[in-house]
């Protein structure tokens, strides 16, 4: 098991963990009903953070941030010398924790998406964790809420007996629902990015051995170019040079400010 604490990032605090120690810190908060924020960041995810004062003081905040991607996980290992020999990938958490939470008896709910994949997603778990509760699930609203529909969502998921929530809104709105609702919940909010979408089968998955030489983001691009072209084509070289200047010393991210937020977003 391994779970060294957190290291930078450019200025994002990424958590030094594996899959066995993830879940077993989300699956303690979730028996103690203890509020436990989780994202899984790829580079998308870090360069908002490394972009946006305000996004990266959400991210520092979470309890648990792990590599989601080759390319943060090479990072880590460039600039800490943590040696981690695999990423932590946010799908393959969400499976992970429902193995475990099936064992215990811990109740899921699932957040986000749509309603199609969400039906899709609950039978395609059942099926693979026969023992697995799901206490309930919902789709995003994807829009900014009013207090009353913000109250209403948490308020569905606490009443459910769920023992956790699984958040499927897109980087960066489940960050951001996650950051906002933490306390309010009083469970483990795990953010699992396009995991709903893989698991339901909705969308296709890369192939693991891309995934394992850092080209997933090449696979979707080639699936999904209109949508995700700026993101990769853009971003991705950018996080290049900015880690290189990191490891070089040339610039010091961790110097930065990370802003509070001035209101919340209230996305959801």
């Amino acid at each position: 098991m391994i779970d060294l604490g957190k290291r930078s990032v450019l200025g994002v605090d990424v958590s030094v963990i594996d899959y066995e120690s993830a879940v077993e810190r989300i699956v303690a908060a979730a028996k103690n009903k203890k509020p436990f924020a989780v994202a899984s960041q790829p580079v998308h995810g870090i360069m908002i953070g490394a972009r946006d004062s305000e996004h990266r003081y959400r991210l520092n905040h979470f309890d648990l941030l792990t590599p989601d991607g080759q390319p943060v996980r090479w990072a880590m290992n460039l600039l800490h010398k943590v040696g981690l020999r695999e990423r932590v990938y946010g799908p393959t958490l969400m499976l992970a924790v429902c193995e475990r939470v099936a064992k215990e008896g811990l109740p899921i709910y699932l957040f986000g998406s749509r309603q199609e994949t969400i039906d899709l997603l609950s039978r395609k778990l059942g099926r693979r964790f026969p023992t697995l509760k799901i206490a309930g699930g919902q789709p995003g609203r994807f829009k900014v809420l009013s207090p009353g529909e913000r109250e209403e969502i948490v308020s569905t998921i606490r009443q459910s007996g769920a023992a956790l929530v699984f958040v499927g809104l897109g980087c960066p709105r489940q960050e951001i629902w996650a950051y906002e609702n933490r306390d309010a919940l009083s469970m483990p909010a795990v953010c699992v990015g396009a995991a709903f979408d893989f698991h339901a089968g909705t969308v296709a998955q890369a192939p693991s051995a891309l995934q394992r030489v850092g080209l997933e983001w090449a696979y979707r691009l080639a699936h999904e170019p209109r949508r995700l072209w700026r993101r990769y084509v853009l971003l991705n070289p950018l996080y290049v040079a900015m880690i290189a200047a990191q490891a070089a010393g040339t610039i010091d991210f961790d110097s930065r400010p990370a802003t509070p937020p001035i209101r919340d977003l209230n996305v959801g």
